[in-house]
């Protein structure tokens, strides 16, 4: 459920009229939402629905922190294989990262005995349930160490993204960091902008499932639109449309006149009147263009992830107690530079990496891409335009919708707060037996080796709970070897406070045994109600005929809750709380009133899922996308070895790569091919990008692909009916793999341009088996 949809959220439920009752620190709404979540017994259509995206949020969850795993391998291999590739990496570095590739053997590696599990257990609860510890230890940890420790914090420890204590906790976790960081910064124009522990935390925050679910829903349908148009160029640098237009001339004509010389000064450019032409209907066109995103996001404001919300808040709330003079541009500009610097723009300018689109869109639309998120991040900014004066003709942009994006900022932090929840939420975890995470072994240890590092600062009095814990614990064990780097399950709890047993005791202070009686009455009529059949069309609801309908039916659940609701019924009538002279009117209203809500909620449920389903869709197809990519690297790798062996004293084996593995020699020098392909074929797999060759020749082309030696590959481009191939490239798999490192994905064949991550994979398929 999202925030708005729990049934402890304000204004969901209808628990108002319990006669002054609900002036109570806890509202009964929110105790019925604390005893419905503990009913396991219902059975309806609703309970159905909540299940099925119970179990969904949870896959979303596990396979975000896969997806983080494997991004950090794809990050980490990329640097080494640049080492191969320039011939710089010694055969023991070539085994480390060989290491970073091995799959997890179920069978390695051993637990922790018992006594540990059980020290764990307790030191992992402590860190769970009390985020101080951890976000000391996130502004220790040096920026090479981040990366991991945010794997814990963000996947593992608070992994279950849609529970709400576990949110609540990890937001408790940021307003400490970022409180440090306002206390500590020097200057207001450096917060929050340098790269730093503290700027990636927030990255990787928004990258969770609700944040990527909010990024598909509100951009994916307006960049896909956009990219369809490949051959709309709004380019509007004047030196770049300067050179477009006399190449154009050029290639027309065949010469230039000598009043447009090549290489002409910006100012020069701008000031071409022909230039000035072709760029003032593309101003409209990306003022147009960025107008619409900008409606599309500020309209999205009910759907941005409370989390993401909350942020923004603290950040205007540290900002005003600390730079109290601040204004309220100024302030807007900081919490701007968090929503869109951090989390709006990178999806816009790389939409493939987060999964909005599939493939590299074409050159044009990714510098319209990249145009759009540049105007953005200028209304967030106060505006700064001197890197590229070009930008200042996109002023009126700005200053028109100045007051509306500000507007906008500050509406995002309009979200309440959540302490007296959590707090509840920590009585009802108290209680849980079933609280747990699923954590690797290095993962528990790498966590126990930070804080080693840097108990001296997170526990100062070894009298403090987490320095018992981690004197009880001792020195924390190596990181294992990978393949026996195995998932465990820790259960989570504490030694020092005792488990509570029934949410009543827990709560006797602020509630009183009458309201709690409600309460309980009006959620076991919900229950019975949706657990009957036909129950809930019979209205009005009759609330003594329901309850002596289930005392008497041949369900022994349904019988037993029947017999205790009359019971309590009858109680509530001794205290004058109800009167069955009125039908129980306001109870009845009520349970009617809760009814009517969960039937919404079903809906919203139902709609939430399919959302999320094509979520989790997106994020298992991203999963296939690195593990292809893993896959090169193994192949490429497991040749540079095999190469290695063969040559003995060289350090690489570079330039001599096979996709074969599996050979225990080196592949001869056989060419392999040719391979044909139409241009067609190549455009409907998507590796062909772009196209100049026009329509009505493309089915005339075909492409062969050879390898005249392993690691090595011609492309030729043919056109049917000619002997000679009309162009001729040879790629060497080495400089596929350092442009796909560079993040350059495009290879430029002058009549088209390639995907490199989608030609490497060709390359592999065609040629793996031969």
């Amino acid at each position: 459920m999202s925030y708005s949809d729990q049934p402890g959220s304000p204004g969901s439920m209808s628990g108002r009229r319990l006669t002054n009752r609900n002036t109570n620190r806890y509202s009964v709404t929110a105790l019925f939402s604390m005893a419905a979540e503990q009913d396991v017994e219902v059975e309806d259509d609703l309970a159905r629905a909540q299940k099925r995206l119970r179990d969904l949020k949870g896959k979303i969850s596990a396979q975000s922190k896969k997806n983080f795993v494997l991004e950090r391998d794809v990050r980490y291999l990329d640097s080494r294989i640049a080492l191969l590739i320039q011939n710089r990496m010694a055969l023991d570095e070539q085994r480390e990262v060989e290491r970073t590739l091995e799959e997890v053997d179920p069978t390695e590696g051993h637990f922790p005995d018992d006594r540990k599990m059980q020290q764990y257990s307790n030191l992992f609860f402590l860190l769970q349930s009390e985020p101080k510890h951890i976000a000391a230890l996130c502004r220790l940890v040096s920026l090479s160490e981040i990366d991991t420790l945010l794997q814990t914090v963000m996947f593992t420890l608070y992994g279950n993204q849609y529970e709400s204590r576990e949110e609540h906790l990890l937001l408790t976790m940021f307003q400490s960091v970022l409180s440090t960081q306002f206390e500590t910064a020097t200057e207001f124009g450096s917060l929050l902008r340098a790269n730093t522990p503290v700027s990636r935390m927030m990255t990787t925050y928004t990258r969770r499932g609700p944040g990527q679910s909010y990024l598909k829903s509100v951009l994916a349908e307006r960049i896909n639109s956009l990219i369809e148009h490949k051959d709309l160029n709004l380019e509007i640098n004047p030196v770049k449309v300067y050179e477009q237009m006399i190449n154009q001339i050029e290639e027309e004509t065949g010469s230039l006149p000598p009043t447009l010389p090549r290489g002409v000064a910006p100012e020069v450019a701008a000031e071409n009147l022909d230039v000035q032409t072709i760029i003032a209907p593309r101003l409209t066109m990306l003022m147009e263009i960025a107008n619409s995103f900008l409606v599309t996001i500020i309209e999205s404001l009910e759907s941005v992830p409370y989390g993401i919300r909350w942020i923004c808040k603290q950040i205007r709330s540290l900002t005003r107690r600390k730079y109290p003079e601040a204004t309220d541009y100024a302030i807007c500009s900081l919490i701007g530079g968090f929503f869109f610097l951090r989390f709006i723009n990178p999806a816009i300018v790389t939409p493939q990496a987060y999964m909005l689109v599939e493939g590299v869109p074409a050159k044009h639309p990714r510098r319209t891409l990249t145009l759009i998120a540049k105007m953005l991040q200028n209304l967030a900014n106060k505006p700064s335009y001197s890197k590229e004066a070009y930008m200042i003709t996109l002023n009126p942009f700005v200053e028109n919708n100045k007051a509306r994006i500000n507007q906008f900022l500050n509406s995002l932090c309009e979200v309440g707060d959540f302490y007296e929840s959590l707090e509840m939420d920590q009585y009802m975890a108290l209680s849980k037996k079933d609280l747990m995470i699923h954590i690797t072994l290095n993962e528990l240890y790498n966590t126990h080796s930070l804080i080693l590092q840097h108990v001296e600062t997170l526990s100062p009095s070894d009298k403090q709970h987490l320095r018992i814990l981690t004197d009880e614990l001792g020195p924390a064990p190596p990181q294992v070897p990978r393949k026996e780097n195995r998932t465990i399950e820790l259960p989570l709890y504490s030694r020092w406070e005792t488990p509570v047993q029934d949410i009543q005791s827990a709560l006797m202070d602020s509630v009183s045994s009458s309201d709690m009686l409600y309460m309980e009455t009006k959620s076991i009529f919900v229950q019975l109600i949706r657990s009957i059949p036909n129950a809930t069309e019979k209205r009005p609801y009759n609330l003594a005929t329901i309850a002596e309908r289930a005392a008497t039916t041949k369900d022994a659940t349904l019988v037993r809750k029947g017999i205790k609701v009359k019971e309590m019924l009858r109680e509530l009538e001794e205290q004058k709380i109800v009167d069955q002279a009125d039908g129980y009117k306001l109870m009845q209203e009520e349970v009617a009133a809760e009814i009517l809500h969960l039937g919404n909620l079903r809906e919203k449920v139902v709609l939430e899922t399919k959302s999320l389903d094509a979520v989790y869709k997106t994020i298992c197809d991203h999963n296939n996308y690195l593990r292809s990519q893993l896959e090169q690297y193994k192949a490429y790798l497991q040749n540079v070895r095999l190469t290695a062996s063969k040559d003995k004293g060289s350090t690489t084996g570079v330039g001599v790569v096979t996709f074969n593995g599996k050979d225990k020699k080196p592949a001869k020098s056989v060419v392999l091919g040719p391979y044909r392909f139409t241009h067609a074929q190549l455009e409907k797999e998507g590796i062909i990008v772009e196209s100049n060759v026009p329509d009505n020749r493309r089915p005339n082309i075909y492409f062969n692909i050879t390898s005249p030696t392993p690691g090595t590959f011609i492309i030729a481009l043919h056109y049917k009916g000619r002997e000679r191939a009309i162009l001729e490239m040879d790629l060497k798999i080495d400089d596929l793999l350092e442009k796909q490192k560079d993040n350059k994905h495009l290879l430029d064949l002058e009549y088209v341009q390639l995907n490199v991550p989608k030609v490497l994979g060709l390359l592999k398929k065609v040629f793996a088996k031969r």
